[in-house]
This record gives C-alpha cells, structure tokens and sequence, in this order.
C-alpha cells in the first residue's frame, strides 16, 4: 500500500473513531448528570472507553502498513515523547507536595500525543534542513 493511501485510510479510521468518541463522551456525560451513583451509571461513565480503543486500534493498524524506516522513526518519536511526559509527571508530582493544585490524569494522555506531535514536527524539520 503506498504511503498516501494508507495516511489517508489511517485519517479515515482515527477521525471516524475520535468522532465517535465526542458522540460518546457528551451522551454518556449527559447521561450520568442525570443518575444516582449506581453500576450503571459506572459504566456509562466508562462508554467512552470503547471508541478510545478504536483510536488505539486505528494507529496500531497505521504501524502496521508503515515501512521499517517510519515505524522506527515514529516509535523513537514516541518514545521522546514519553520520556517528556513522564519527566513533567514526576516534576509536577513534586509541585504538587509544595502546593500547586492536582491535575487530572487526562493531561498525561494530552501530553503524550501533544509531545510526539511536536517531536515529529521538529525531527522533521531538522531533517529538511540538513
């Protein structure tokens, strides 16, 4: 599969899965104002994990269909990427014992795609300028 097509079909699946994810995430909010603390209302809660797995489920395929030098390149990406975040988690972690206000745990996941975005765009960069 040549590399055009398979970022098209990737942008495909993960916007169909980040779509439904936002469906999910209202409705189940919407939802779970509306009830008492029950299991239900647990699991309703925890809908919007399903399309959160399609997503995963949607770059695990993009990895698949990369050639070797994409994969590696994107997997060293990640990995910066992590090792950012968990450097800003273990910093916070320590501002937080001397007062600053806990954060919740979905800014690790922003962080994390946040950073390998930026990481990409900027080892691309250099790599157009050598």
């Amino acid at each position: 599969m040549r590399e055009k097509q398979a970022n098209h079909m990737y942008f495909k699946e993960l916007l169909g899965a980040f779509f439904i994810y936002f469906i999910v995430i209202f409705l189940s909010n919407f939802l779970a104002d509306q009830m008492t603390p029950q299991p239900l209302r647990t699991l309703i809660i925890l809908a919007p994990v399903i399309p959160a797995i399609m997503m995963i489920w949607a770059i695990i395929r993009q990895f698949r269909r990369m050639d070797e030098y994409i994969r590696r390149r994107q997997l060293e990406n990640v990995g910066i990427s992590a090792a950012m975040t968990a450097v800003f988690a273990l910093s916070y972690g320590f501002m937080e014992a001397a007062g600053f206000p806990k954060l919740s745990m979905f800014i690790v996941w922003g962080l994390l795609m946040a950073g390998w975005g930026v990481t990409d765009a900027v080892r691309c960069w250099q790599e157009k300028s050598a």
